[in-house]
């Protein structure tokens, strides 16, 4: 017991240093992407930027706004934090403690948790640009959500297991993006919906909402809203390495290296897409997952079950 205490702190100590350094990572690939420079001023190549930011905002005096409900307003980023970190229980290493039998239906229910967060920031604050935007991003969430538990079948039928570890034992020699390209296609937009990251980011809408449902939030509340949302990034990344290139699996041999690259590649891949597309219309984007992913991922699980029940 004691010692998955120390490796899930030890876990969460990572995650938050992971997140912070991401954060640099964005700004860096931002900036060389707009042919300008990122941060450079503090330290060595501007490398200590994120603890310097996190000394900013945790030093800064905690905002109170006279209308907000306070008890929710308090919890709400708590909460929100604290769902991030909870799916990180569930990466599949070869030193964990914990092994989740059912991981990807812990998944399904822990993520589908994230909209109470920002329904309660939204609603708490009592500002009306905070609820507009805690009510698109809500049903920009559970909308896309039908979308992603459909997504997630495809695998899962490839794999015949709700286990990690198991979904990445089955890719050994052949990774899942090669036999079903579309489908880790729609996941991926999926994700980026998900996570509410541009072009998809309409939760925080600074042109129309400023800011939208944490306009009111500041110092340590904006802190956790922040690393909430990057850790959510970051997690999406790992759970589509595992899921259709196979995880820790590089060429016949298993290595945590490998999923960390898998990782990253997949976290830049989210950078690249908000340097490179405008923000969309919401009614396009709702349109998307109604109109386009749903019947797509409902034809193609068709297809998969016809074709499972020939070749028994």
């Amino acid at each position: 017991m004691y010692l998955s205490l120390v490796t899930s702190l030890f876990t969460y100590i990572c995650i938050i240093l992971a997140v912070a350094f991401f954060t640099l990572f964005e700004r860096k690939g931002l900036s060389y992407i707009q042919i300008r420079k990122g941060p450079n001023k503090v330290g060595f190549m501007g490398l200590p930027q994120p603890l310097a930011d996190a000394a900013k905002l945790l030093t800064k005096e905690v905002a109170k706004p006279t209308m907000a409900n306070y008890s929710p307003y308090f919890v709400a980023p708590v909460f929100s934090f604290t769902l991030a970190l909870l799916l990180w229980q569930l990466y599949p290493s070869m030193y964990s403690t914990s092994y989740f039998k059912w991981g990807v239906l812990f998944f399904l229910c822990v993520s589908s948790l994230n909209v109470y967060g920002t329904l309660l920031a939204g609603w708490a604050s009592n500002s009306k640009y905070a609820l507009l935007g805690s009510l698109r991003a809500i049903a920009q969430t559970i909308s896309y959500e039908i979308s992603m538990a459909l997504i997630l079948l495809f695998p899962l039928f490839l794999a015949s297991s709700f286990n990690f570890v198991e979904i990445i034992e089955d890719q050994k020699g052949l990774w899942f993006i090669f036999l079903m390209a579309p489908a880790s296609f729609l996941w991926f937009v999926t994700c980026i919906a998900e996570t509410n990251r541009a072009p998809f980011d309409f939760a925080e809408g600074e042109s129309e909402l400023v800011s939208g449902f944490n306009i009111e939030y500041g110092s340590a509340g904006f802190a956790l809203i922040f690393l909430a949302e990057y850790a959510n990034i970051l997690v999406m990344s790992l759970f589509s390495s595992i899921l259709f290139l196979g995880g820790s699996e590089m060429f016949f041999f298993s290595s945590d290296l490998s999923m960390m690259l898998k990782v990253t590649f997949f976290a830049f891949v989210f950078i690249w897409v908000r340097a490179s597309y405008p923000r969309f219309r919401y009614d396009l984007l709702m349109g998307l997952t109604w109109k386009a992913f749903l019947p797509t991922a409902l034809s193609l699980l068709l297809l998969i079950l016809v074709f499972m029940f020939t070749q028994l």
